[in-house]
């Protein structure tokens, strides 16, 4: 079953790297949560009552609820649809995604050690790295916000791969840092979607200039 879900979970990092529409990006992200919030519970039973309780409300409330809430509610207030500028190549997203995933596997396999879960190591440097190639070739801010929740998911699979003892203090700090980023993107966006039709960070250059 969490083989399974962990192969749901690279499906969703391959169609983040070829979908043309950013109501997708928010679906992916919550179907997201909703993965790691099953993985969580197949995995993280035999932790403290406490502890298990944070990281599921936590992954059910801010993952799977909070967070798609409010990309949808960007994409509502600035009116943006689409990831790709004219010109722009899907395919060369692809090539970059799946070379980000044989990157994976051969750093996975050539650091594997007993004491780390091998396939959630793998997974979470792939998610890692499709955050990166979000925020690195996209020039919509967007599509960086989503990179950063990317990358913080990738992170939340670290700590799966680690071991079943996930520290509350660090959860709780991933947590608010998450938040306060999304929070301050979500209102900065939204405050110049009735002046730019598109927030692409090139134009926020040469506002700034």
């Amino acid at each position: 079953m969490t083989l399974s879900l962990i192969l749901l979970y690279v499906v969703t990092l391959v169609y983040l790297s070829i979908t043309e529409r950013f109501r997708n990006y928010a679906n992916l992200i919550a179907l997201q949560g909703w993965i790691l919030l099953a993985v969580a519970l197949l995995r993280l039973h035999s932790i403290h009552l406490f502890d298990l309780l944070f990281v599921l409300i936590e992954t059910l409330v801010f993952k799977a609820l909070v967070v798609p809430m409010i990309l949808r509610r960007i994409i509502r207030k600035t009116k943006i649809n689409r990831v790709y500028n004219s010109g722009e190549s899907q395919f060369n997203s692809l090539a970059g995604s799946v070379a980000a995933l044989i990157a994976s596997i051969g750093i996975t396999y050539y650091i594997a050690d007993t004491s780390m879960n091998v396939i959630f190591f793998g997974v979470a440097l792939y998610a890692l790295l499709s955050g990166l190639i979000l925020i690195t070739t996209r020039r919509r801010i967007f599509s960086h916000l989503v990179g950063f929740l990317v990358i913080e998911n990738g992170v939340f699979l670290f700590s799966m791969a680690i071991g079943a003892e996930m520290p509350s203090l660090i959860n709780i700090a991933i947590l608010l840092d998450i938040l306060i980023s999304v929070l301050m993107l979500g209102m900065f966006i939204t405050r110049i979607g009735d002046r730019l039709h598109s927030d692409d960070s090139e134009r926020l250059t040469t506002i700034k200039d």
